[in-house]
């Protein structure tokens, strides 16, 4: 089933054509009215003029999540504020937030894109759709919401929180499609349990989960827990939000993302060289139909791979393979490149523990420290020493294993670690403090 079909299966000649008519016209726009833009690509000895292929594109300079704040509130905006009918901003915990704003024109074509999406995922108009992601300046509830009415569903504006009440609307109002983070998708499962309510009696059969990266074993996790088939989807504010690429129920196999509308580039991060395609690196991402606030060669810091092979669904544009991590996320212990994505990878296939855990990063006498901190279930907190004495072994043999250092595991009891009704946090890192 498609949305838009024309434009979902597009040529792959098409697509390209497509694709360099609109880059072409976006940065004619953005250098006549972005000062930021019109310098840097000054410094880059470069005019929109001089981009005669998708090729060129590698000529561009890049975009930095630093250069928005730089130019914070408004300096990125390519339209005067009298045009901008929504303003979104990050949450700024690492500095100043990253402000975004759409045209009623983006508003539309994001609403657009997110009915693709939600399509793509297996949802239709005869479906409720349970809405748990955040309202407000984060983009996510109302990126979601927008999408939902476009494709004529009926939505249940939930926003997060208020976990037992979510679980008695889910009941009472038959939701069939979930929308959260992934996390908090296993925090609901959890509560739901506690209120003696088993998700095979409800309708849901679909969740579509972001804003996070999760593994496979976390989306075996939420599918046996849940009784839903779990639908990756992403999105990122400084893009888009929600609906930039979204796996198709089809395959479960990769990311579509919507290249009539962005074009994607795999990196090395370290030497910004571009990568071929089903080489991983980071996401860089270019927006070609974006009027508030164009993005161009925008380094998303997400850690991927392009899928070029067809897909069973019949959608041509290109995949997105599972996020891995971030390279902000990436920690470095001890000379070693970690992220907590592989962490999971271990944990997940341990019997007894929890897909709930902290990384804790420290410092003592110049030396980097990591402890991990792990929830147990029930059955095995209530077990012998000696019992959980040879798992917190096999933990950290298994982490040694994969990753080449040795870290501290503490086992902790169930329901200890903080839950998160956004974003987990899976790292504290205490080694600037």
């Amino acid at each position: 089933m498609l949305w838009n079909a024309e434009f979902e299966t597009l040529p792959r000649e098409a697509i390209a054509a497509l694709q360099l008519k609109r880059l072409q016209q976006t940065l004619q726009r953005v250098y006549a009215t972005v000062p930021f833009y019109q310098e840097n690509f000054r410094r880059a000895k470069i005019t929109p003029d001089d981009i005669k292929s998708l090729d060129d594109l590698r000529r561009l300079p890049f975009t930095l999540k630093q250069d928005m704040r730089d130019n914070y509130p408004y300096g990125l905006f390519a339209v005067p504020l009298e045009d901008i009918v929504r303003i979104h901003a990050s949450s700024g915990t690492t500095g100043k937030p990253t402000v975004v704003g759409y045209t009623r024109r983006d508003i539309e074509m994001w609403a657009e894109l997110m009915a693709r999406s939600f399509v793509a995922a297996g949802a239709h108009r005869g479906d409720v759709i349970h809405n748990a992601y955040g309202y407000g300046l984060f983009t996510g509830g109302l990126g979601a919401h927008y999408g939902a009415e476009k494709l004529g569903a009926s939505v249940i504006p939930m926003s997060g929180g208020n976990t037992k009440k979510q679980i008695m609307i889910m009941q009472d109002f038959g939701s069939t499609v979930l929308t959260c983070t992934p996390s908090y998708s296993l925090y609901l499962a959890e509560a739901a349990a506690e209120e003696g309510v088993d998700f095979r009696d409800l309708k849901l059969r679909v969740g579509i989960f972001g804003a996070e990266p999760w593994t496979e074993s976390i989306r075996r996790e939420i599918e046996a827990k849940l009784n839903i088939k779990a639908i990756d989807i992403y999105g990122l504010s400084e893009i888009l939000g929600p609906g930039v690429g979204i796996e198709c129920i089809e395959a479960q196999h990769g990311l579509h993302i919507w290249e009539d509308h962005f074009i994607p580039e795999i990196i090395n991060p370290d030497t910004g060289e571009i990568l071929p395609h089903g080489e991983q690196g980071e996401l860089v991402i270019t927006t070609i139909t974006k009027e508030g606030i164009p993005m161009i060669r925008y380094r998303t810091r997400d850690i991927t791979r392009l899928i070029t092979e067809p897909c069973v669904c019949g959608r041509t544009h290109i995949r997105l393979a599972r996020m891995s991590g971030r390279t902000d996320d990436m920690l470095i212990i001890r000379g070693v490149n970690i992220f907590p994505s592989q962490i999971e990878s271990v944990l997940v296939n341990i019997e007894g523990v929890e897909p709930h855990y902290q990384l804790l990063v420290d410092r003592e006498e110049n030396l980097d420290t990591l402890e991990i901190q792990v929830e147990v279930n029930e059955k095995t907190f209530s077990d012998e020493i000696k019992v959980l004495q040879d798992l917190t072994q096999r933990i950290r043999k298994e982490i040694k294993d994969l990753l080449g250092i040795s870290c501290k595991v503490r086992l902790v009891e169930p329901k200890t670690i903080a839950r998160s009704e956004g974003k987990a946090q899976r790292v504290i890192d205490r080694r600037g403090k």
